[in-house]
């Protein structure tokens, strides 16, 4: 079995990751957990080698055998293109493949919240999608420019290592640009951007300080900005952005961020109950007047009980917040959802606030009453209809 026949079963299993180490079988991960490909079998440390040059041009090696990893994009035509990342572990060389499907997601499709349609609109200003590795950060950046293609006449310039999703121009002209073939770092290329004439600027990673300062300048000088970081929440996405600025800039810094943030979206991928692969639970964050506020008087800590209180008006959302909706909606279990959750005994709490046994299933307070009288009455999920 060849890689290509491995790459068409791994589309056709819907795995998400194909990982392949020397004298291993292969693994595929489907719906969150690897799984050893039936009758394949393990490739020797020279076949992996002989692989892993195929996959690569001449820069590309230079760069692999400078620093022993490397990420590149691989097609195959008329079936789906794939992130590889090669690395060496053990004096070997491994691969992972991580498919990307050739269709792009609209917001609905992807079952984000609608209200990520506004962050589109915006003519300037900063847009973060943040999550571990492996959350679909980079789906729901696409996600987002499809949206912006879809409805805007603007220049979208994409800076990605390597290119995920391509793009076809529709209202918008896309240029995308892929580090170490079109560009020879982040940082250049965003600098560079700024001079081409953009509208919306997607940089694939914020990576280092000249990276997150340029993006600020940016958002600040009229153009719209997405970017990701690899945090977990809106307040850890804060932080991280002000406390890589040295001590004496950063009351500085939070006052331009105070001023440009557009909003956070936290993301993470949950096991469905039904077994049908992973949904996404997203925590989102909106610039308004009270968070901007909080942002500037340095008060970050007060920002999720400012998001729970927002849900309402702003249409904000924490991340327990969304798991509960997937909770009460029964697309995910209990288990599931404390795992996810960065605050689980605060989710716990919540959950036993609003009527939910321990078990995660929701009792309305007439059943509980019909439970001690045996007077059953009609119930009401009115608590739940925020969510």
């Amino acid at each position: 079995m060849n890689l290509e026949e491995i790459l068409k079963i791994m589309v056709e299993q819907k795995a998400s990751d194909l990982h392949i180490r020397a004298l291993r079988p292969p693994l595929l991960r489907i719906k969150g957990e690897l799984h050893p490909l039936d009758n394949a079998k393990a490739f020797t440390p020279q076949e992996l080698d002989s692989i892993a040059e195929s996959l690569m041009n001449e820069t590309q090696k230079k760069k692999f055998n400078e620093e022993q990893s490397i990420d590149i994009a691989y097609s195959i035509p008329g079936l789906t293109r794939f992130r590889v990342n090669i690395f060496r572990q053990r004096g070997t060389t491994s691969i992972v493949f991580r498919n990307i499907s050739l269709h792009i997601p609209s917001i609905e499709e992807m079952g984000l919240p609608t209200v990520l349609n506004t962050f589109c609109d915006k003519p300037q200003g900063l847009v973060l999608v943040t999550g571990p590795t492996g959350s679909g950060k980079s789906t729901t950046l696409a996600t987002l420019v499809r949206r912006v293609n879809e409805t805007r006449n603007v220049h979208i310039i994409t800076i990605e290592d390597p290119i995920e999703f391509l793009f076809i121009d529709e209202k918008a002209t896309i240029s995308q640009r892929e580090v170490g073939i079109d560009t020879p770092s982040f940082g250049l290329a965003l600098k560079n951007a700024l001079r081409q004439d953009p509208d919306l600027i997607l940089l694939g990673e914020m990576r280092d300080l000249e990276t997150i300062s340029t993006v600020m300048m940016a958002s600040d000088t009229g153009h719209l900005v997405f970017s990701t970081l690899h945090t977990n929440n809106a307040i850890q996405t804060i932080n991280r952005i002000i406390d890589v600025f040295p001590a004496e800039q950063q009351d500085q810094v939070r006052i331009q961020l105070a001023n440009v943030l557009i909003g956070i979206i936290s993301q993470r991928l949950v096991p469905r109950k039904d077994g049908k692969g992973r949904i996404a639970a997203v925590e989102v964050l909106i610039n308004s007047p009270r968070i901007k506020s909080l942002i500037l008087e340095n008060k970050i800590d007060e920002i999720t009980e400012e998001m729970e209180k927002s849900v309402r008006y702003y249409r904000m959302q924490t991340l327990e917040l969304s798991l509960i909706a997937l909770i009460a909606n029964k697309m995910i279990t209990l288990e599931a959802a404390l795992s996810a959750s960065i605050r689980p005994d605060d989710l716990k709490l919540m959950l036993s606030q609003l009527g939910f046994d321990e078990e995660g299933n929701y009792i309305p307070p007439d059943r509980e009453q019909t439970l001690v009288s045996e007077k059953p009455e009609k119930g009401n999920d009115d608590m739940l209809s925020y969510m």
